[in-house]
């Protein structure tokens, strides 16, 4: 049995978390991380942000064309969070109530050209009912596009939210991407960790980032990491790429870079239940058990548990 009090000890709790909440962002924290300090996030916000694109198509299942896919390896693999709009965790919540919920709190389509602007869906008095109603919520999201000409009204709604879901006991994550007319390299290393200096002083729990375009990637990823301070940086999974090359990416980015987790998608959900069941587990491996890349990709191929 895990002792939670003597995990608890390692959790740097926030001062902005009331002391009646200190238990509950703890328990928050420590659900997400599966006690390790690491996340494992199960990205499931592409409806909205990449329409049905990502669903339909070659290479991938039919499985996927079904919002439920989602919901099934999540409660059946080994994640940290699955990370979803309010509404489609309020569709299927009740049904899979197990599961360890963040809840996206904005999103938008990529059709509209122009500055980048994403702003609430939802209040966090809506995040609360789903709360109150028994379902697994641990924390909220929120992506902010900086270096948009909008960056000042994602910076002061991402403030507010980290603020709120301190208050009430939950963890934070941001995605950050930075995005526009004036950003002309969005992969450099030194954009993405400023990124990271963004989203500590914002106060985020753990913060997704994109992968640095760089010779050495896994090296000049140290610097994002180093000014995130103790803000996670977790890396963006990206587009769909070979199962071997995304965990060696994986492993590379932990146990090189010095980042605390990972966040992916598309290399999960587009294959078929069983398929992406072991490829949650084989990530989780990694990111969660401190396990090698050959480890991991055997419990890819179904040779390990």
């Amino acid at each position: 049995m895990i002792n939670i009090k003597l995990h608890s000890k390692n959790v740097k709790v926030p001062a902005d978390v009331p002391k009646s909440m200190k238990k509950h962002y703890v328990k928050s924290f420590l659900t997400a991380t599966k006690y390790t300090g690491n996340l494992m996030l199960f990205a499931g916000d592409q409806r909205l942000e990449h329409l049905n694109e990502d669903f339909v198509g070659k290479g991938i299942s039919t499985e996927d064309a079904d919002p439920e896919h989602f919901f099934k390896i999540a409660s059946k693999a080994k994640i940290g969070v699955f990370a979803a709009q309010h509404g489609l965790i309020s569709r299927y919540g009740n049904d899979y109530k197990k599961v360890p919920y963040l809840v996206k709190i904005n999103s938008r389509s990529k059709l509209v050209p122009g500055e980048p602007l994403s702003q609430s869906l939802v209040d966090f008095e809506d995040v609360l009912v789903l709360k109150e109603n028994g379902l697994n919520i641990v924390g909220i999201g929120y992506t902010l596009y900086l270096g948009s000409e909008f960056e000042q009204a994602m910076l002061s709604e991402a403030g507010r939210l980290i603020t709120w879901a301190h208050q009430n006991g939950m963890i934070a994550v941001l995605w950050i991407y930075p995005r526009g007319r004036s950003v002309k390299k969005p992969k450099h290393p030194k954009l993405i960790a400023g990124a990271c200096g963004v989203a500590v002083s914002l106060g985020a729990d753990f913060v997704k980032v994109t992968y640095p375009e760089a010779k050495n990637p896994a090296v000049a990823f140290k610097e994002a990491t180093t000014a995130a301070g103790r803000t996670g940086v977790i890396a963006s999974g990206g587009s769909p790429k070979s199962v071997k090359k995304f965990l060696k990416d994986t492993h590379d980015q932990i146990h090189i870079s010095g980042a605390r987790g990972n966040a992916t998608g598309r290399n999960i959900h587009q294959k078929e239940l069983t398929e992406a069941i072991r490829m949650c587990n084989a990530i989780s491996a990694i990111v969660l058990d401190k396990k090698d890349v050959e480890y991991a990709y055997k419990i890819y191929k179904g040779e390990k548990k």
